[in-house]
């Protein structure tokens, strides 16, 4: 029996911040928005969907006067990212 696909890695956008965030220590938003070539809300709202499942984490600060927005994978997050291409592996060789 084939493991259902976590619905939250499922969205395109989602599943595009996790497979950039699995690469690297942590990333601005501004980084994050020009690699997913999203707009500043849409990727906001999916942030923080993923930081409430505790996928992420998100630590907000300055750089001088300027809002600084960091985002780094949690363990739970590359757990489930993990799994998540396991399962779509699954279903490949179905």
């Amino acid at each position: 029996m084939l493991k259902e696909l976590d619905p939250l890695l499922h969205s395109q956008l989602r599943l595009g911040v996790m497979s950039l965030l699995i690469s690297v220590d942590s990333a601005e938003f501004t980084w994050l928005r020009e690699k997913t070539n999203s707009t500043a809300g849409n990727l906001s709202v999916q942030l923080d969907k993923l930081s409430e499942a505790g996928y992420l984490s998100i630590e907000k600060s300055f750089k001088g006067k300027k809002p600084l927005t960091t985002c780094r994978i949690t363990k739970k997050g590359l757990k489930a990212f993990e799994e998540y291409v396991n399962s779509l592996k699954d279903y490949i060789k179905t």
